[in-house]
């Protein structure tokens, strides 16, 4: 009998049809709510899918390419060097990067390496009578102790000596003047799908003024030289405390172009930002160095060269955009999916009034009627027996109406 009745119910649910029915409440606070949801929704819709975030334009990444040039010299004076100028191409390591460039602004110098055999520097390589040195796989080391200074002993290597010493380098850093260096960052990019082409040295900009501007965020926004100095105290760093150990710039241009207007309203937006950690409590291996040599015949014709081990900063150029032009498909889109939220709006007012309100019995049974289909059959022929029943009785219709002919004939 259970399992009758369980897939009677089941059988039952399956063949329900639910149409929907108009309940028009005429309630202070239910009125109240439904207009406030409905505002919201339309707010949402209008001010922030259509307006802030522009819902009716269709959108196109940015696509781009960077070329950098720098400027400027600089002046040292040292034991090892003497007085030299530095200028692009000295302190510019590699000549060209991709959407970057590496300014050298601090240097530790090995004068006149040759490869020959010499003591080791380095503390873990010490030696006496009684600990031998032994090969290394690499075959670097020779396996003799001998003597380093008037105390110590090390391991001897075959290497380019004298050795480079483990130390820090110089601070103030030697190219302190790095910091007014300029640096002019030509920017080209492209929207393919809406055949727009734009450049960061606008149409307005020509060769007399380029000559003489350095970027300024009030007085000169849009041009394209940048003083290095500007651009790491723009990062929140002092620039000659970063040029001692080195570190890592960014350089970041944004794009955002609205095409339904104007294009000259399409111009770049530019910030920077240290991109290195630097960490104050765990400072192992700050900032960016590396080492490079320069190659000479000494006067024994042995190949000679100095060792460089060289600090700066990379800056790294990083373009960012995307541009938007009216469609009508993401248009229609964003005003159906508005139109589907206020559809929502009835769903929910239609819970709190069944769920919260104090009057939901009443409210639920005006809103649902269960009605079957043989029950409507039943009711209409009742209904015409009755009407019948009242009208004979009220002698309005002869009988005859309501029996057919043949009836007739017998009687």
């Amino acid at each position: 009998m259970e399992t009758r009745g369980c897939c009677a119910s089941i059988c039952q649910c399956f063949f329900e049809y639910s149409t929907p029915k108009i309940l028009i409440i005429r309630s202070f606070k239910v009125g109240t709510l439904n207009r406030i949801t409905q505002a919201l929704v339309i707010a949402y819709v209008i001010g922030y899918v259509c307006v802030l975030n522009k819902g009716y334009q269709d959108t196109d990444a940015v696509l781009s390419s960077v070329t950098t040039k720098v400027k400027g010299i600089a002046l040292t004076n040292t034991s090892d060097l003497g007085l030299r100028i530095w200028d692009v191409a000295d302190y510019i390591i590699p000549p060209q990067e991709e959407s970057s460039f590496f300014v050298l602004t601090n240097l530790l110098i090995t004068l006149n390496q040759t490869q020959s055999h010499c003591p080791e520097v380095r503390h873990f390589f010490k030696c006496n009578l009684y600990l031998t040195c032994d090969h290394l796989p690499s075959g670097v080391q020779t396996g003799k102790c001998v003597r380093y200074s008037a105390v110590d002993k090390t391991c001897e290597v075959l290497a380019w000596c004298p050795l480079e010493l483990d130390k820090e380098p110089p601070n103030p850093p030697m190219l302190a003047d790095a910091e007014n260096f300029t640096v002019l960052i030509k920017n080209s990019i492209r929207y393919p799908k809406f055949n727009f082409n734009k450049r960061n040295i606008l149409p307005y900009v020509n060769k007399t003024y380029l000559e003489q501007c350095v970027f300024n965020r009030i007085t000169d926004p849009d041009c394209p030289i940048f003083r290095l100095k500007d651009m790491v105290t723009e990062a929140n760093e002092d620039f000659q405390t970063m040029a001692v150990h080195g570190g890592v710039m960014g350089v970041q241009i944004r794009w955002e172009c609205d095409l339904d207007m104007p294009s000259s309203w399409c111009v770049p937006r530019y910030t920077f930002r240290r991109l290195d950690n630097k960490d104050p409590v765990n400072n192992v291996a700050p900032g960016y160095n590396f080492r490079f040599a320069k190659y000479y015949k000494n006067g024994n014709n042995e190949e000679t060269r100095t060792l460089i081990k060289g600090f700066g900063i990379r800056f790294d150029v990083m373009v960012f955009g995307q541009a938007g032009k009216f469609n009508i498909v993401p248009t229609l889109l964003n005003v159906g999916a508005g139109l589907a939220l206020l559809g929502l709006v009835t769903v929910v007012c239609d819970w709190i009034v069944l769920t919260c309100m104090t009057k939901k019995n009443i409210y639920n049974e005006q809103k649902y009627s269960y009605v079957d289909d043989f029950q409507l059959v039943s009711n209409s022929f009742s209904n015409l027996r009755m009407t019948c029943s009242i009208l004979i009785m009220q002698r309005i219709v002869p009988i005859q109406a309501f029996w057919p002919k043949s009836h007739h004939t017998g009687l």
